[in-house]
């Protein structure tokens, strides 16, 4: 069942706990929700104290000030948020974004953390995909129905995202849009592309994130790739393992940014760490 905490400044952040066990912290990616992690909850919440979080301005989470959709104010309402329900340490599942605000975490709290997923993102992230994000991000689509957008991602994404069953197109339309009054509409805050928009101008000075990265010592950790990935690149994700060659890692063919995570190899990688900090 959906709930909701209050961060600092009035905002209220939607969340669900669903299982026992391990907690694991979802964190979805910039312009998705929690709804992304229900292949998650279906696969892990007999193990697992599954928690899926919407950052503020997505999904079912309050609209904010576009000043305040930044990762480190992110950040801080994962810690709002755990210190609601009386977590002391979560494991962190970090799709793209969510990923980025778990290595600000391990910086800044890391004994919050007891392990960490990363899904399809490194301390390096490929211009590619970035300039992907921006051709899409606060523009709702053309089709006026979920099922109308459903039929049409095939094509579109045909040779990144393949062997895709058409019922799991169907609940990615659903996860991204809303239908209502005749057309689609977006589950997040347009304004977050005005939010986002300088950092991801070519030439845009890009923070090193590789000390962040480091900041994952001595936690187990685990990492997902999508072998046709846009934004985590091969070179990245070689030096991911160089650095930590104890990480339980997987790359997942015929997907692009991001996996489903229904995936056998994405699901053996999540496997892997909630066993090393159970």
């Amino acid at each position: 069942m959906m709930q909701h905490v209050t961060a600092a400044d009035g905002v209220k952040l939607a969340y669900d706990v669903t299982g026992e066990g391990t907690p694991l912290l979802c964190l979805p990616g910039l312009t998705r929700n929690m709804d992304d992690f229900e292949p998650v909850v279906e696969a892990f919440a007999d193990r697992a104290q599954v928690i899926r979080m919407d950052f503020r301005g997505r999904g079912a989470s309050d609209f904010a000030d576009p000043a305040t959709y930044q990762v480190p104010v992110e950040a801080q309402d994962v810690l709002t948020l755990l210190d609601h329900l009386g977590l002391p340490k979560v494991t962190i599942l970090g799709t793209s974004r969510g990923g980025i605000v778990a290595m600000i975490l391990a910086a800044t709290a890391k004994d919050r953390l007891s392990g960490v997923i990363l899904n399809d993102i490194g301390p390096d992230i490929m211009q590619e995909g970035l300039n992907a994000i921006m051709d899409f991000i606060g523009r709702p689509p053309s089709a006026r129905s979920l099922a109308e957008v459903a039929a049409v991602f095939p094509a579109f994404y045909a040779g990144v995202f393949d062997k895709v069953p058409p019922a799991t197109w169907d609940d990615f339309a659903r996860r991204l849009y809303r239908e209502e009054g005749g057309r689609l509409h977006l589950r997040y805050d347009p304004r977050l592309r005005e939010a986002v928009a300088p950092a991801f101008e070519p030439g845009a000075k890009a923070p090193d994130l590789w000390p962040l990265f480091d900041a994952f010592e001595g936690l187990p950790l685990g990492l997902v790739r999508g072998a046709n990935s846009n934004l985590l690149s091969v070179e990245t994700t070689a030096e991911m393992r160089r650095r930590r060659p104890d990480m339980a890692y997987a790359e997942v063919p015929d997907r692009g940014h991001v996996p489903f995570l229904d995936e056998p190899e994405a699901k053996a990688v999540i496997a892997a760490v909630l066993e090393q900090v159970a």
